[in-house]
């Protein structure tokens, strides 16, 4: 009896071997016209990790941003309207990213390139991260958003697990201090 399940776990080897666990948190799951709706909406930038120089630098800059989601389920597209405070100057921009249901990636053209981006939801806490370039350990990076400024200690823990899986350090993490920002508006 143990002979035939110990070669069963031996045969399963290969398939755990197989697994990047550095990405088990980031998983391709196609986007759906449902995915598309619970998108939509008002969001806010909590925090960001990238090894990219050009966007660490660019995220170093950002005091405040939040935006608004308004997909269109027949174009494969998000119209986004962000509002920023970059080194103390409000910045409107109006975007359209590219939706690729199959593989659950959002795309940008900026600056004659096409990024890219991994969509990982967090349906339970209304929230959800894009992972950048995951298999780049130069240019990897994972940003973080939710429908309101704060944060469960729960979720926060739950980014930085997630950052931790694909290769990035907490200590590489920055985050939006939206106390302050709020503060500032009183």
């Amino acid at each position: 009896m143990a002979l035939p399940q110990m070669l069963i776990i031996l045969s399963l080897l290969p398939l755990l071997e197989a697994q990047n666990p550095a990405h088990a948190n980031i998983t391709e799951i196609p986007i759906t016209n449902a995915t598309l709706d619970w998108l939509s909406g008002k969001w806010f930038f909590i925090g960001s990790a990238h090894h990219n120089p050009e966007y660490k630098q660019a995220v170093l800059k950002i005091q405040a941003d939040f935006f608004h989601f308004a997909p269109n389920l027949t174009e494969d597209t998000i119209l986004v309207r962000e509002y920023q405070t970059i080194e103390d100057r409000c910045v409107y921009n109006s975007t359209l990213l590219q939706v690729q249901r199959e593989n659950g990636t959002l795309s940008k053209f900026e600056s004659g390139r096409e990024h890219f981006a991994k969509l990982k939801l967090l349906r339970k806490y209304r929230a959800f991260m894009l992972a950048f370039a995951l298999e780049d350990e130069k240019n990897r990076g994972l940003s973080f958003y939710a429908d309101k400024p704060d944060v469960t200690p729960e979720l926060l823990k739950v980014y930085q697990e997630t950052a931790k899986s694909v290769g990035i350090d907490e200590s590489e993490i920055t985050y939006i201090d939206w106390k302050k920002v709020n503060k500032g508006n009183r």
